[in-house]
């Protein structure tokens, strides 16, 4: 059994014909591969969910997106093409009865994975993220006018990831970011502002994912998918998951109240309960 704890956890490459990606695995049991969010790298997984996920039988594994963070290649925000990367992991590693999760955009490269390359998919966890189609209700502003910024403070990150309004929350984000910040060697840069800032300048808008054959497989697959939200996400408004209850015959919702755009950070452990149960027992 690999014992390492994420905030350890050695990097590991998986050399590929056209790139190396990166990637760390921690626990073992039943596969769970986490694609990131927007701007995301490994080291802003909170190490707490993640052992959490450990702790409940998972072998966890996190990786980079081609040609950001640790990994080589082209880089792209994709969610279609960006399918390839977890394809190609969990084919590299020889995986099965994945849980494939995904945080906001990796929600997004998580849903479009399932309706392209299903093989060796058994649940899909989704943390924050969106529905393909057309939105019951926008992102705020709020969200463009931070995510862009060269780096985040903690008033930031709490206004993208929490829900300011909670004195809870707010003491929730400081706490999980402490432990995001406790891995202080084997870093991944960061992605660089400059790609990720121009996708922003669409601002709000509807379908924030346009993918009708995402959809399609939605309405139609057998997989349990599990969607962990806030009730307040100011990019993802889960609203838009609820809108969509009487046709999406394998969809569970499980909000938090008080919270926002990152439920698994502001409750790491009861996110991972929640998930093993799920993968348990559906």
């Amino acid at each position: 059994m690999n014992k390492a704890s994420a905030t350890s956890a050695a990097t590991q490459y998986l050399v590929l014909s056209s790139r190396t990606l990166a990637y760390r695995s921690i626990g073992s049991g039943i596969p769970i591969v986490l694609c990131n969010r927007f701007r995301g790298v490994m080291d802003l997984w909170d190490p707490g969910f993640l052992d959490a996920l450990a702790a409940h039988g998972f072998r966890v594994i996190t990786f980079d997106y081609s040609g950001l963070g640790l990994s080589t290649g082209t880089p792209t925000y994709n969610p279609i093409e960006m399918t390839a990367d977890p394809r190609d992991l969990i084919a590299a590693l020889n995986l099965e009865g994945v849980v494939l999760g995904g945080w906001s955009l990796g929600g997004m490269v998580a849903q479009a994975t399932l309706a392209l390359h299903p093989n060796a998919i058994g649940h899909l966890a989704l943390l924050g993220t969106t529905p393909p189609g057309d939105l019951v209700k926008l992102a705020e502003q709020l969200f463009y006018d931070l995510a862009g910024r060269e780096t985040y403070t903690i008033e930031d990150i709490t206004a993208l990831f929490f829900e300011p309004r909670s004195g809870a929350s707010r003491e929730a984000a400081a706490r999980s970011q402490a432990r995001i910040e406790a891995r202080t060697e084997d870093l991944c840069p960061p992605v660089p502002v400059e790609f990720a800032r121009p996708l922003l300048a669409h601002g709000p808008r509807s379908p924030a994912f346009p993918a009708p054959p995402v959809l399609d497989m939605l309405k139609q697959t057998r997989i349990p998918i599990i969607h962990i939200g806030g009730d307040h996400d100011i990019i993802f408004p889960v609203e838009n998951w609820y809108a969509l209850n009487e046709v999406l015959p394998t969809v569970t919702l499980v909000t938090f109240p008080q919270s926002g755009h990152g439920p698994h950070h502001q409750h790491p452990q009861a996110s991972a309960g929640i998930i093993a149960s799920f993968v348990r027992n559906l």
